[in-house]
């Protein structure tokens, strides 16, 4: 991604803001594993997406007094006994080319530079990134921040800014849909390496390997998420990633995978016989799927409420399970298709953006229809990656092999 990309991004939500405040983006830190061992670090998404830098320890302040827009990104100081072990840290002039931000400082004089602006200004609010999954979630940074902030500066009013940048990152740059066609078209070749090498026997975690290698090959660091690779009656479990165990010849596989790229990611869905055909079975609940995902995308176009499109899916997987045999009535559909068949995508692979809305230009979602029928020992589901364009959508998963003639084709001849 260009600097450019980042500067006009951090000028659109600053224009988004009250006036006489402060915005706060801290870039995070890897939490421990075990003993003296962390995780891998990966940046919050809307600190990377308004300086493109992907290193812990770092926060860039944006302040907004008089309708003038001030900017200072804090790094670490360059510590040459550390770089022996680790590396170096980012300079000073590697931050200003990536991000854009001229005025640079040190982390550690972060707290002194903020006491600084909040006693010579009249500050009224505070914006910080607030973001909470769930309850119980471990406080982040932003959030410690807010409560020493209330402690020592009552009278601000602090605010959560990540619906804000939320808003501008839900309506993809073209830039930024390159980066999810390169994460697909790496998804694509790997997916294809798993097909060829695909036999009865093997173990779940075998076929993953095979989809592992070609991502490692190509350079990408990170998965979109922990792959799904499940066989049999694994795969009528929807987030099952266990992947241990024996492949049994007639199993259908599915897989629920994605790379990343440059942390853009793609989502993909696609199931397949192990054995290189599908029973006539398999193939009319394939077949029910597959016409469900291509209503979805048909119906996929500015205007469009979010909702409706599982409202379609939902439709025609309900009245095809009528059919074979599996329910009688519409409402019974959930005991075989029990999600949704749509989220957005972009720097998470469940992306930011407000469901309840209209679909609108530069919009990437999955369009993930499934059905899952344990006792059947069968599980489908198609996932492709849509972008919402001016007349209608584009499916940029589209060369990913799906249809049922050419899968059994593609692994016969491998």
């Amino acid at each position: 991604m260009k600097r450019e990309f980042h500067v006009e991004k951090r000028q659109k939500l600053m224009e988004s803001l009250m006036d006489n405040s402060i915005t706060i983006i801290f870039s995070g830190k890897a939490p421990y594993k075990s003993a003296d061992e962390t995780y891998p670090f990966t940046p919050n998404r809307n600190f990377y997406y308004l300086t493109g830098i992907d290193r812990e320890h770092m926060i860039i302040l944006i302040t907004k007094i008089n309708s003038v827009i001030s900017e200072t990104l804090f790094i670490e100081r360059p510590d040459p006994i550390l770089a022996k072990w680790v590396g170096d840290r980012m300079s000073v002039d590697e931050a200003q080319q990536i991000s854009g931000v001229q005025n640079i400082d040190y982390v550690e004089n972060f707290e002194v530079v903020f006491s600084s602006i909040m006693n010579r200004n009249t500050i009224e609010k505070l914006y910080l990134d607030l973001e909470r999954q769930e309850w119980n979630i471990e406080s982040s940074q932003a959030n410690d921040f807010a409560i020493m902030v209330g402690q020592r500066y009552a009278y601000l009013d602090v605010k959560n800014v990540h619906e804000r940048i939320s808003n501008l990152r839900v309506i993809k740059s073209k830039c930024e849909v390159e980066n999810l066609k390169n994460a697909i078209e790496i998804t694509n070749e790997a997916i294809l390496n798993v097909l060829k090498n695909a036999k009865p026997g093997m173990m779940e975690y075998e076929l993953e390997a095979y989809f592992d290698f070609i991502l490692k090959s190509k350079g990408v660091k990170d998965f979109a998420f922990k792959t799904i690779l499940a066989s049999g009656k694994n795969a009528a479990t929807l987030h099952y990633s266990k992947n241990n165990s024996k492949v049994k010849a007639g199993d259908l596989i599915l897989m629920d995978l994605g790379a990343q790229f440059e942390y853009y990611n793609a989502d993909i869905s696609r199931t397949f016989p192990i054995s290189g055909r599908f029973t006539g079975r398999q193939r009319k609940i394939y077949e029910v799927v597959l016409k469900a995902q291509m209503a979805v995308e048909e119906t996929a176009k500015p205007g469009v409420l979010f909702k409706k499109l599982n409202e379609v899916a939902k439709e025609i997987l309900a009245q095809g399970c009528k059919e074979l045999g599996l329910i009688k009535k519409d409402d019974q559909l959930s005991e075989y298709y029990f999600h949704g068949v749509s989220h957005f995508i972009g720097l998470d692979t469940h992306d930011v953006g407000d469901r309840n809305t209209e679909l609108k230009p530069g919009m990437v979602m999955s369009n993930e229809p499934g059905l899952y029928i344990p006792q059947e020992s069968i599980g489908i589901r198609i996932e492709d990656d849509l972008l919402v364009t001016e007349s209608g959508c584009e499916n940029l998963s589209k060369n990913i092999i799906k249809d049922p003639d050419e899968i059994e084709a593609f692994i016969m001849r491998s």
